[in-house]
């Protein structure tokens, strides 16, 4: 394989709804550039792109795969994504290495919810978009309406590069506006017969040309003078509008095709090869420290590894991006994350799992490598004195929990093992050892995410494991002031415990006053404050702790065990045994002995005298509060908005937002659990949800007496 210059490097990102013909339009792609003999298929399993057995068994892509094409002199890097929502990740991965998206439309439903989501992370992560609109020979296809469509959806940037003569079962031709000519298949694709535009479709051609005339000069001034001039651009000038357009993302060209005929295929990747920016066309990556790094061939070597998969009869496969310079087998490199030297033995093109051995490659391109030592996900590996670090990929948050155990107890550290593997793979299956909830919780992007990563553990690690709706983290506060004492004595020969501790409890806020004079029943106790120490604590939130002791009667020596006495009850709170947070304590009285008071005397006698004095400030229970935003057709939107509404949801507001129905409600967590099953349920799959963390706010007063009782229960039975 020939060594491709930056400039004739194409990286793209094949995204689509799932059902959109992603992986079928790869095997035709394949085979159109002959680099398959025989296209596969996803009944048979033999697909390029899906060729891990959770992929095969289920019949959905789960991961994305890296495959080339070569055409007119360029070479073509796809990305293709898992279409289903569940694995979005793998679309911000891809987008973040690549210069532009090829997005697949389904030319039967058009615009879906999935559309859009991929959409707003084309949008969010900046990157050139083209629509291609696939599966024109379906019965229900139609060019028109799908167009029409996506330029509601996406507005007046939506520009078509080519259209059908017909759609449905009988499409077989294509007008190209850039070319200007018929482009006609066999029932099978293969190699078009070019010709003139016939008469029916000449006027039309006509004027959708003028419009990409237009649209192309729109981004370039000179050229926007010559349109003005002579009302029309060369084919050349034409192309370099459009490309300009995409790089400002002004304009969205669209293409048509089917993957399953192999229909259009050919012009699609010569297309593709004459507008999608080079790698130099675009920005440069920036790095940590804000520098931006050029993709130039002749620049400082540096590698981005931003993928790393365990692929069958090879092992550890390391994905890179070539961000600077021009890498060569054998050359040795320093991993900049981990402070260690790596060789990059060998250098990879890759389709699927067929790996070919190449001699170099130069900055932009994409490719693999094994057998690394140190390398994970996410380093950078650089020639000796370029600092330069990436970490420019980030993932979207979680919508879906559980906690997950082995079903032998004994394999818990294998299965630590095999997640924390899982998450090199795919980084949004998150893995938490939860102190506070005494669980191991893995979070993903919904049921069907979490359900492959079980069905991988089981199936190819053979670790039986199982899910549990994860605890909620909540937490206890108190709502107005209290005083308590407790005197811990205890004589069993020898040196005793002795330790008496009188303290006062309130609630925390921020700029508050500091504390003067408490009044409790007929009894005044004034404070004289001598220090503070103020605790932000991990889990949210304060302890701020006064030591307003007079006359000596505990030593100064014991008001850092008091203090982690204190801290004990804020860690295990004395309602439900959840975290505490924003109280404020002062401690103004106690009593000490010369011979039996210790550490663990006012350790224990403050813990027992704050727990007291907690439960008798009318302590309440916070649960997490969720920002939830539903997309839908608004066709479901009173089933979605019953839903939210069972589920303790407050309606913030309701808008529309490019063609489709928003809602955005805050909604306890704990009614969260099980919402993208219920959601997809609902709504047939179309709508979809994000979730972001908004506050602790206070539980209903009959959630907090059911969670009062069950921990009661729950420590009769310990």
């Amino acid at each position: 394989m020939k060594v491709y210059k930056t400039n004739e490097i194409r990286n793209i990102s094949l995204l689509g709804g799932r059902g959109s013909g992603k992986t079928t339009l790869a095997e035709s792609i394949l085979a159109e550039c002959g680099v398959i003999n025989r296209k596969g298929t996803i009944d048979a399993g033999n697909t390029v792109c899906d060729y891990f057995p959770v992929e095969k068994e289920n019949g959905y892509s789960v991961f994305s795969t890296l495959f080339y094409a070569e055409k007119n002199g360029k070479k073509l890097n796809f990305i293709d994504c898992p279409g289903s929502d569940d694995f979005i990740g793998n679309a911000y991965t891809a987008l973040n290495v690549t210069e532009a998206a090829l997005m697949l439309i389904d030319g039967q439903y058009g615009v879906q919810v999935g559309t859009q989501n991929q959409y707003r992370t084309v949008n969010a992560i900046k990157r050139p978009l083209i629509f291609a609109i696939n599966k024109m020979e379906a019965e229900k296809s139609d060019f028109d309406n799908v167009l029409a469509q996506l330029k509601e959806a996406f507005g007046n940037k939506v520009v078509p590069l080519q259209f059908p003569t017909t759609s449905g079962p009988g499409f077989k031709s294509i007008i190209d506006l850039l070319a200007m000519k018929q482009y006609t298949y066999a029932a099978d694709g293969g190699k078009a017969t070019v010709s003139d535009i016939p008469a029916e479709f000449a006027d039309k051609a006509e004027e959708m040309k003028a419009a990409l005339f237009e649209m192309a000069a729109e981004n370039d001034e000179d050229l926007m003078m010559k349109y003005l001039d002579e009302m029309s651009l060369t084919d050349e000038e034409t192309i370099d509008g459009i490309r300009k357009g995409l790089i400002d993302r002004s304009v969205i060209p669209v293409l048509c095709c089917s993957g399953e005929r192999s229909i259009g295929i050919d012009r699609l990747l010569e297309v593709l090869a004459d507008i999608v920016p080079n790698p130099a066309d675009m920005p440069g990556a920036v790095d940590v420290d804000g520098n931006e790094v050029k993709p130039d061939a002749n620049g400082p070597l540096s590698l981005f590894f931003f993928k790393t998969t365990i692929e069958p009869h090879i092992g550890e496969v390391s994905y890179f991006k070539v961000m600077s310079g021009t890498i060569k087998a054998g050359t040795d490199l320093t991993n900049v994350n981990r402070g260690s030297k790596e060789r990059v033995a060998q250098l990879n093109t890759v389709c699927g799992l067929t790996k070919n051995a190449v001699d170099e490659m130069q900055a932009g391109d994409l490719g693999a490598t094994v057998k690394l030592k140190d390398v994970r996900r996410g380093n950078t590996l650089n020639e000796k004195d370029f600092e330069s670090v990436y970490d420019f990929i980030k993932y979207p948050a979680p919508k879906y929990q559980r906690a997950i155990r082995p079903v032998n107890e004994s394999e818990i550290e294998k299965m630590g093992t095999i997640l924390n593997r899982m998450h090199e793979e795919d980084p949004t299956w998150l893995i938490e050892q939860s102190k506070e909830l005494k669980q191991t919780i893995v979070s993903g992007q919904g049921e069907m995410h979490l359900r492959t990563l079980k069905w991988r553990i089981e199936n190819n690690d053979k670790v039986q494991v199982e899910f549990q709706e994860p605890k909620i983290p909540y937490r206890e506060t108190i709502t107005k002031a209290a005083r308590a004492d407790y005197r811990h004595k205890k004589q069993s020969g020898g040196s005793g415990q002795f330790g008496e501790v009188h303290l006062i409890v309130e609630p925390y806020t921020e700029g508050m006053p500091e504390p003067d004079v408490y009044r409790f029943g007929n009894q005044e106790f004034k404070m004289n404050v001598k220090d503070k120490q103020e605790l932000p604590l991990e889990w949210g939130g304060k302890l701020v702790m006064y030591n307003c002791i007079v006359g000596g009667a505990i030593d100064a020596r014991f008001i850092p065990a008091i203090l982690k006495g204190v801290m004990d009850r804020m860690e295990q709170g004395p309602l439900t045994g959840s975290y505490a947070r924003d109280v404020r304590v002062c401690i103004y009285d106690g009593k000490m002995h010369p011979v039996d008071s210790n550490e663990i005397s006012f350790r224990l006698a403050a813990r027992n005298a704050f727990s007291t004095a907690f439960r008798a400030a009318n302590p309440k229970v916070l649960e997490p509060i969720y920002d939830v935003e539903v997309l839908m057709p608004s066709e479901c939107m009173g089933d979605v908005m019953s839903g939210l509404q069972g589920h303790r949801a407050i309606i913030m507001g309701m808008e529309e937002a490019n063609g489709l129905q928003k809602i955005n409600a805050k909604v306890p967590l704990k009614e969260m659990a099980n919402y993208s099953t219920e959601l997809s349920s609902a709504t047939s799959g179309s709508a979809s949800f994000t979730m972001k963390f908004s506050s602790y706010e206070l539980v209903p007063s009959d959630v907090q007496d059911k969670l009062l009782k069950e921990y009661e229960e729950a420590n009769k039975e310990d």
